[in-house]
């Protein structure tokens, strides 16, 4: 099944000049490849009460909310911590896995990265570093668990077939 995804770019930068996203073609690409429907993509800045309101926005039209920017130790990187507020189903294992690839490709910093995965409403949200290898990264992580985590969050029961590899 094809699932409807939204795009939230948190970057002062990219909002005040969208011809600097470098994300949304990458993203756009690859959710083509597999059928899946880029539905909304919306810019906003280091700003609270925008990035709680892009987060709502998205999750209107979409199964799947991609958020990049925000995910670092910095304090002005916010997005993570309002993403947390309003999730009502912690998936720790996405950062986990985000991470794990990341410096698996030689992002060694990418274990300060609080990227993360979790689900509200029977919707998956996941943010990711504001990069576009992150982002790629993340999208394509979110690609092969994507419609099994949305089912999941939605109350579909489990079926059981065995390991794939």
């Amino acid at each position: 099944m094809g699932l409807r995804w939204a795009l939230v770019i948190t970057s002062d930068r990219v909002k005040a000049d969208p011809s600097l996203d470098q994300i949304t073609p990458i993203v756009e690409k690859l959710l083509s490849e597999k059928g899946h429907v880029l539905a909304k993509r919306l810019l906003v800045g280091n700003d609270a009460a925008e990035i709680l309101w892009a987060l709502a926005e998205a999750l209107r039209s979409a199964d799947i909310v991609l958020a990049t920017g925000g995910t670092g130790p910095n304090p002005r990187d916010i997005t993570v911590d309002i993403a947390k507020r309003i999730c009502d189903r912690e998936l720790p294992g996405i950062g986990e896995e985000f991470r794990r690839r990341s410096i698996e490709r030689g992002v060694v910093n990418a274990m300060l990265s609080r990227a993360t995965g979790c689900g509200f409403a029977g919707r998956l949200i996941a943010v990711s570093p504001g990069n576009p290898d992150a982002a790629e990264t993340m999208t394509r992580l979110l690609l092969e668990i994507g419609e099994h985590a949305v089912e999941q969050l939605r109350g579909k029961k489990h079926q059981h077939h065995g390991h794939r590899h």
